[in-house]
């Protein structure tokens, strides 16, 4: 294999390789704002600027082929002088504003300025002042006096999404970013230009100021939006969700995420108005159209849940699973079903909305209905529906889904006598309900989806419960984040009653006598290993951060 010599060490390339992208592949990190790996080669912010022996003059990283036995230099004084040189002119107009800018701790250009600029300014002359606050679409904010010119969001928008919605316009140090006469930035993954740019310029209109990154804890998740299970990253200030971003998975979803998962998958978490704060139970002599749900603690729900399975016989039972719940939720939801009530009467309610597009979004919008087929959950079908409308199934266990996702929604709701829903959020039915145990939302828990592509995904909890605060030991993990600051998402903001679904299913089993063994989601996954073929030799472990695909756990492992 050819070798080039970088800063004295030597490196391995692969022919048609750039110096920043051979650097790249050996762990080193030459600074750079226009380039991108995704992105075709722009070669305008200079900043990646390398001295190459025998080369009459500096040359940009981004551009420059290696060649066999080339020797580069990127922390030279000659290249650091270069940089340095690069930096004083993006300094000269940049704004003085990084203690009310959102990119602020996360900023490329406040990264570089302290590392590599010169530390003072000899331009003393009125900085060139341009338009702020400027609404490009419904999701982005613009500065243009932030901006460096990187065009970055311009070729995202052309070469990725293939929808060329902005351009540079006019010279020199007037140049800015407008979006084509008559256009908006709104094509479906419009935010992902936030995470492009390299200083404050974009910004999210959800997100502004509404925390600084420093007083944030960010974890690893999985997007629930579409059956792709985008990776992304959790960011919650005071156990709220703030904000989630992409996060790199290149078999997954490469660095991006659809503006309808950044969305729409979060801000229910912390709905003051709709989460289910509390179990609650329905009086017995209160009908569904009277109301009557009335709060009380975890034990009578979980006592009533269970007299009312006792009253009926198995094949009257019926259990709604969901593609929206991990696949431990599911797993022990059956075993539950099949084992202890002796019920085999188990469907899902699929999701299906509109079609593909040719970058992420997938019609499916669950994110595990792949993991229901793995255990062999089916959908609902019409037979299925005629008994419940008929009342052969006079009890239904639904858990983190809606009947009125189904057509006749109001006869069904009015044919079952008993309905126990296992949910996070009310929705428009729930009051008829006989019992309501609050479920833990994705972000509160530890699990796994199945996307469509088989891959099995990890999430983790992000925000906390009062059943994590009752147990520490289990969720809260003392650590420093990457600011430095310790971790204090567990002891900060709204704590909703709310457990794992397949905890109080277990509980529920133990009570009717029959012990799961369960004290931890990973025992529940291993038993699915154990279990189910396809999961065979996964763990954990193997899963790792970036998934593992089912009967490839040994390839794919991270």
């Amino acid at each position: 294999m050819p070798k080039f010599f970088l800063d004295g060490k030597e490196l391995d390339y692969t022919p048609g390789q750039t110096i920043i992208e051979a650097a790249k592949a050996a762990g080193i990190d030459i600074p750079h704002f226009c380039w991108h790996p995704s992105l075709s080669v722009a070669g305008n912010c200079r900043v990646c600027l390398v001295e190459v022996e025998k080369a009459p003059k500096g040359m940009i990283a981004c551009a420059t082929q290696v060649m066999d036995g080339m020797v580069v230099h990127s922390d030279s004084p000659k290249a650091i002088q270069m940089r340095n040189a690069v930096m004083e002119f993006l300094l000269i107009n940049h704004p003085l504003d990084c203690p009310i800018c959102d990119e602020a701790g996360e900023c490329k250009l406040q990264d570089y300025a302290y590392k590599y600029s010169i530390g003072k300014s000899r331009f003393d002359e009125e900085k060139n002042h341009k338009d702020k606050r400027v609404e490009l679409g419904p999701h982005v904010m613009f500065d243009q006096e932030r901006c460096i010119s990187c065009s970055r969001c311009i070729r995202y928008c052309e070469e990725v999404v293939g929808d060329p919605q902005l351009t540079f316009v006019n010279r020199g140090e007037k140049v800015t970013i407008e979006t084509f006469p008559g256009k908006q930035l709104d094509n479906p993954y419009s935010m992902n230009v936030i995470e492009l740019c390299p200083v404050g310029a974009l910004t999210s209109r959800d997100f502004r100021f509404r925390a600084r990154v420093w007083d944030m804890s960010h974890t690893d998740s999985v997007c629930t939006g579409c059956a792709r299970g985008c990776n992304m990253e959790i960011w919650v200030r005071d156990n709220i969700v703030k904000r989630l971003i992409p996060r790199e998975n290149m078999d997954v979803n490469q660095y991006w995420m659809c503006d309808y998962g950044r969305l729409n998958t979060y801000k229910f978490i912390n709905d003051e108005t709709t989460r289910v704060k509390s179990p609650m139970m329905r009086e017995e002599d209160v009908s569904q159209d009277a109301g009557g749900l009335k709060e009380c603690d975890w034990d009578d729900a979980i006592a009533r849940v269970i007299s009312e399975i006792k009253n009926y016989k198995g094949d009257e039972i019926a259990f709604i699973a969901s593609a929206y719940s991990t696949l431990e939720d599911n797993f022990v939801l059956q075993r539950f079903a099949k084992e202890i009530v002796g019920s085999d009467n188990i469907a899902y309610i699929p999701h299906i909305e509109g079609e593909d597009d040719k970058l992420l979004l997938r019609a499916d919008k669950t994110p595990n209905a792949n993991g229901l087929k793995l255990l062999g959950i089916d959908p609902i079908n019409g037979k299925f529906i005629d008994k419940i409308l008929n009342k052969q199934f006079k009890m239904v266990y639904i858990m983190n889904d809606s009947l009125g996702r189904l057509e006749r929604t109001d006869e069904i709701a009015k044919s079952i006598e008993i309905a126990v829903l296992h949910i996070s959020n009310f929705y428009e039915q729930s009051h008829k309900a006989t019992v309501v145990l609050p479920s833990a939302t994705y972000a509160e828990i530890n699990g796994t989806f199945v996307n469509f592509q088989n891959r099995v995904q990890r999430i983790k909890p992000a925000v906390a419960t009062l059943e994590q605060e009752r147990l520490p030991g289990d969720f809260a993990v003392s650590r420093l984040d990457k600011f430095g600051a310790h971790n204090d998402r567990w002891t900060k903001g709204t704590r909703f009653n709310a457990r794992p679904a397949w905890k109080v299913i277990s509980q529920m089993a133990k009570v009717l006598g029959s012990e799961f063994g369960y004290d931890n989601t990973e025992e529940v996954f291993d038993d699915m290993a154990a279990k189910i073929p396809a999961l065979a030799g996964m763990s954990y472990e193997i899963i790792g951060t970036h998934g593992a695909v089912v009967g490839q756990s040994e390839e794919v492992a991270v």
